[in-house]
């Protein structure tokens, strides 16, 4: 039964999250007829708390308190951080043990690594710390790409808004759907978004090294990422066999050169789909694509959404506004222009 739930906060507190999980679960909602927890913030000692956010807070019990916990929810600060408490890791393998759940938002999975808690398991974290997570914890299966996971008894969640998931997921599984969506109409936010929907990551370009022997070649395949671009077509504009390229792109971005051409494609087609009204057709010709249903699978794959649906969420620009097209003007990634 989810009754009684318990948040440790370390120093800093993230105050966002922190809010989110105090808005799920610490208000009184009986009065409407909804559930009502037990609900604790808890700290090392009952004591001001420094957040993130430039204020404190002050728990109102000690760690202590996480031992009558039926589910404990662990925040993180932006990492690197201190390692957790030895009293907050007991606590945390003693909840594992009687068969409580323990989740973590954001970047509280770091504390869950560090607690040993998540060898062995799938999880995920914020995008922008999940390569962090990874190479730290190797034993660990980071999924960048979910909202939230559910792992036996642990459950992380992806940065900042996919808290409310992880939230609304925990209800959900206790109460049901009818429950959590009166709960979600309260908090004025959407009843259920899937473990499984991608987060909306930003994949960065990398910076091109002027001194790297790959640069001029990773900047012209940004500017044309409307033509074919062939492992050969890409070695021979950098002087080198298909071998020999194939091995050095991979060791300078991580990534084969196809694999990388196709997440540089998806990020023009989502700026596309973001700052314009270019027709799906458009933004599949543009980006390199070629045809909406390559785009579309290409898209859903990197994303979790269609690019209809991801314009939707994300459009930058009134409709009926265009962006420029490929001829003369192209916007580059880092949002200046560049002449073919």
């Amino acid at each position: 039964m989810l009754r009684n739930i318990a948040v440790p906060v370390l120093a800093p507190v993230p105050a966002f999250e922190l809010g989110v999980v105090c808005e799920a679960f610490g208000l009184d909602r009986a009065p409407p007829g909804l559930p009502a927890y037990d609900f604790a913030v808890c700290g090392e000692q009952v004591t001001p708390v420094p957040t993130t956010s430039g204020f404190a807070v002050l728990p109102g019990h000690d760690l202590s308190r996480l031992a009558e916990a039926d589910l404990i929810i662990v925040l993180g600060a932006a990492p690197p951080t201190p390692p957790p408490p030895a009293a907050l890791v007991r606590q945390l393998h003693d909840a594992v043990a009687r068969g409580a759940t323990v989740a973590s938002a954001c970047t509280g999975a770091f504390v869950l690594a560090a607690a040993g808690l998540l060898d062995g398991r799938r999880v995920t974290t914020h995008w922008l710390y999940a390569p962090l997570l990874a190479s730290r914890y190797p034993q660990v299966t980071v999924e960048a790409d979910q909202l939230y996971i559910q792992d036996g008894p642990i459950i992380t969640s992806a940065g900042s808004a996919a808290v409310i998931d992880l939230c609304l997921h925990l209800m959900r599984r206790e109460h049901g759907a009818e429950i959590t969506n009166r709960i979600a109409r309260h908090m004025v936010v959407p009843p259920h978004r899937d473990g499984g929907q991608s987060q909306y990551i930003e994949m960065p370009v990398p910076e091109l090294d002027t001194a790297d022997e790959l640069a001029e070649v990773l900047q012209w395949a940004l500017l044309h990422l409307d033509q074919p671009l062939t492992v050969d077509a890409l070695a021979a504009r950098a002087s080198m066999s298909s071998r020999t390229f194939a091995r050095r792109f991979r060791q300078r971005t991580g990534a084969t050169p196809a694999s990388w051409v196709n997440r540089q494609r998806v990020l023009l087609a989502a700026r596309l789909l973001e700052r314009g009204n270019d027709t799906i057709a458009s933004v599949s010709a543009r980006s390199g694509f070629g045809s909406p249903d390559t785009l579309r699978r290409h898209f859903i794959q990197a994303r979790g959404v269609t690019p209809d649906q991801y314009r939707r969420a994300f459009r930058l620009t009134e409709p009926g506004t265009s962006t420029p097209g490929p001829a003369g003007h192209q916007e580059r990634h880092d949002g200046r222009t560049a002449l073919h």
